[in-house]
C-alpha cells in the first residue's frame, strides 16, 4: 500500500507557525485560509527546514479564532504515522467547535500536509520518489459560475484566452434551453467536462435543491459531461435508473473516506477527490487504492486554496490521476477578473527536488 511507504518516515518538529491568508474569488466570496509552517532540524543538525500545508476550512471565524488561540502542542519527535495518530487524538479547534464537522478534517489535512512536507525534507527526498511514482502533466478544467442571471460572458473571455480550455460548470435553476445553446455556441458542449449539481450540500450556502427539469436539461444538453453530486429524490431518481446515465455520475461532497464510497447508492464510475475532506493521508491513499482496484476513475478537486495547498492538490493529481478532468486549475483562474497569460492545460510538473510541493 502506498501509505506504508510514508508511515515510517522520521519527523522532528521544533516549532509551529501559522499565517492567515485572504483573497477575493471568482465565485463572489472572500476566501480565507491558514497556512501552517512546521519547522525542524536539517538531517545534519546544522540548520532548519520547514514543511508547509494549508487549512481550507470555509468559515472565516474559525481562522480568526485559530490566530488567537494557536494550535495544541505539536513539537516533538515522531514517525509520520505516530504524528497522524496524535492529530487524531487532539482538538484542533481549541477556540470553539466548527459549524461543520468536516472542517476538522480540513484542518487536520492542512497540518498533515505540512508534516509530510517536513518529513520528506528531513529525509532529503520527495513524495514521488517515496511512492515510486512519476510526476505527469496534469490536465485541468476551469471551474466557474455563470452569474446571476447566468450568461456566457466569463466563458467567452476564458475561451478567447485559452481556446482549448475545458470547463466545470455549476448549473442552477435559472438555466434554460437558450443558455445551453449559448454555451454550445461559445465553447461547445464537449468542452464542458463536469456539471456540478451541488445536490449534496444540504444546509450550506451553495446547496442547489433537486430540480428534475434542470437535471433533465443538462443530462440531454451535455450528453458527454460528468454529472456531479445529484440529489436523488422521488422526482429525480428515475432520471438515473439507466446504467448509461449512472456511469456519468460522480460524487464529491459525501466522500470523506472509504466507508462513504462503499455507502453510495451504486458503485460509482467516477469520484471527485478533494484531499482535505479525508483528513488523513492514510484515509486518502486507502480510498485511492480501493478505487484503482475497482476501475473507479478519479479526478482531483480544489477548494480555492490561496497558498501551498493548491500546488499539493495539483501534485496529487499528477501522481494518481493526471489525465482526468481535474478541478485544480492554477490560482489565476480563481481571480474575480480574467487576467492575461493564463496557463493552458496540461500543467507541466514543477515539483521541487525534495518535499511535498508543486
Amino acid at each position: 500500500m502506498d501509505y506504508d511507504r510514508i508511515a515510517d518516515l522520521s519527523l522532528t518538529i521544533a516549532s509551529v507557525e501559522s499565517e492567515r491568508r485572504e483573497r477575493e474569488t471568482s465565485s463572489d466570496f472572500t476566501r480565507v485560509t491558514t497556512e501552517f509552517a512546521l519547522s525542524g532540524p536539517t538531517p545534519d543538525g546544522d540548520g532548519t527546514v520547514t514543511g508547509r500545508g494549508e487549512d481550507v476550512t470555509y468559515d472565516t471565524e474559525d481562522h480568526d479564532r485559530l490566530a488567537e488561540t494557536g494550535l495544541p502542542e505539536l513539537t516533538g519527535e515522531y514517525t509520520f504515522e505516530s504524528f497522524s495518530k496524535r492529530l487524531a487524538a487532539l482538538d484542533l479547534f481549541p477556540g470553539g467547535a466548527p459549524d461543520r464537522e468536516v472542517f476538522r478534517n480540513y484542518r487536520r489535512w492542512g497540518i498533515e500536509s505540512a508534516a509530510l512536507d517536513l518529513a520528506l525534507r528531513q529525509a532529503e527526498t520527495d513524495v514521488a520518489s517515496v511512492l515510486e511514482r512519476s510526476l505527469e502533466p496534469v490536465r485541468f478544467v476551469a471551474s466557474t459560475r455563470l452569474g446571476e442571471p447566468p450568461t456566457t460572458d466569463r466563458l467567452e473571455v476564458l475561451h478567447e484566452q485559452v481556446p482549448d480550455l475545458d470547463f466545470k460548470l455549476d448549473p442552477t435553476p435559472e438555466w434554460d434551453a437558450d443558455l445551453v445553446t449559448a454555451i454550445d455556441e461559445t465553447v461547445g458542449t464537449d468542452a464542458v467536462r463536469i456539471l456540478d449539481l451541488k445536490g449534496q450540500y444540504e444546509g450550506t450556502e451553495v446547496d442547489v435543491p433537486a430540480d428534475p427539469e434542470l437535471y433533465e436539461l443538462v443530462l440531454e444538453g451535455f450528453p458527454n459531461a460528468i454529472i456531479e453530486d445529484p440529489a436523488l429524490t422521488d422526482e429525480t431518481r428515475p432520471l438515473f435508473e439507466d446504467s448509461a446515465v449512472r456511469s456519468r455520475v460522480s460524487w464529491d461532497a459525501p466522500i470523506h473516506g472509504l466507508e462513504d464510497v462503499e455507502a453510495l447508492p451504486w458503485e460509482p464510475d467516477w469520484l471527485n477527490v478533494k484531499p482535505s475532506r479525508f483528513g488523513s493521508l492514510a484515509s486518502l491513499l486507502e480510498t485511492i487504492t480501493y478505487c484503482n482496484e475497482r476501475g473507479i476513475r478519479l479526478y482531483g478537486g480544489g477548494q480555492f486554496e490561496l497558498g501551498v495547498g493548491r500546488g499539493q492538490v495539483q501534485m496529487l493529481a499528477s501522481l494518481f490521476y493526471p489525465d482526468s478532468p481535474n478541478d485544480v486549475a492554477p490560482r489565476a483562474y480563481n481571480e474575480p477578473a480574467v487576467g492575461d497569460g493564463l496557463p493552458a492545460s496540461p500543467l507541466e510538473p514543477a515539483g521541487e527536488s525534495v518535499g511535498f510541493r508543486w
